[in-house]
């Protein structure tokens, strides 16, 4: 008979954490201490604005949408997080409430580092530090990118842009185009490029009618990625 098989452990996920690609086993096993996993329910808030910073989170399974609701009360979503990633990192190393809000939009699996144990860790491991710094820079460059283009983009342009760069993170080539994995709803795709969900679905429609786009329900297929990027200028 076939044995059954393990469940991943937490130090198993904490390889697959993009901070730490290329530490030791033994730095590995420091952190696997000072962590707590958690399941949490689909469309759960993990923090809000002006809550303590108290914890730094790592995405294991699931996703999580990093945003901000204007004075307007419209809400700007910054970044859909994927597993891997970690987040709520900036607050904590700034000292300073958090400035965003953290929701899942799937069943995930995360794992909670206090703030004083994560501060730790890093003093005593500055390549962890250097590594945190660069994935820092790369998500500020990221959000800055999108400020450019509500600024000077028009809605096809930015949705072009939003899917061009899923593509490039999220894409796998297939014989018919490219096909991102990611599957945002509408509305997730109009809080990220800052316009209405009805919009977002007519853009969508002309993009397939004009011969960019595939869609089978929330999966996109690119099929002709030189035709969308046009659209950026």
């Amino acid at each position: 008979m076939n044995q059954p098989q393990t469940a991943p452990n937490k130090l198993w996920f904490l390889k697959h954490i993009r901070l730490f690609d290329g530490i030791s086993p033994s730095e590995m096993q420091e952190m696997e201490k000072i962590t707590r996993m958690e399941e949490v329910k689909k469309r759960q808030p993990l923090y809000l604005p002006g809550d303590p910073s108290s914890s730094v989170y790592l995405l294991k399974r699931g996703r999580v949408k990093i945003a901000n609701t204007a004075a307007s009360g419209k809400e700007v979503t910054f970044d859909i997080l994927e597993a891997g990633d970690v987040f709520g990192e900036l607050d904590v190393l700034e000292d300073a409430p958090r400035s965003t809000s953290a929701e899942t939009l799937d069943d995930a699996l995360i794992c909670v580092i206090p703030r004083k144990d994560f501060d730790q860790y890093l003093a005593m491991h500055p390549s962890v530090m250097f590594k945190l710094t660069k994935l820092i820079g790369l998500r500020l460059k990221k959000i800055q990118s999108r400020v450019e283009d509500l600024v000077f983009r028009e809605v096809p342009a930015r949705l072009a842009h939003l899917l061009s760069e899923l593509s490039k993170t999220e894409g796998v080539t297939e014989k018919q185009g490219i096909r991102l994995k990611v599957k945002l709803t509408h509305q997730e795709m109009a809080n990220l490029i800052g316009c209405s969900r009805e919009t977002v679905s007519t853009t969508m429609g002309q993009f397939r009618d004009d011969g960019l786009i595939q869609m089978d329900g929330r999966t996109i297929t690119i099929v002709n990625e030189k035709g969308l990027s046009k659209l950026l200028g």
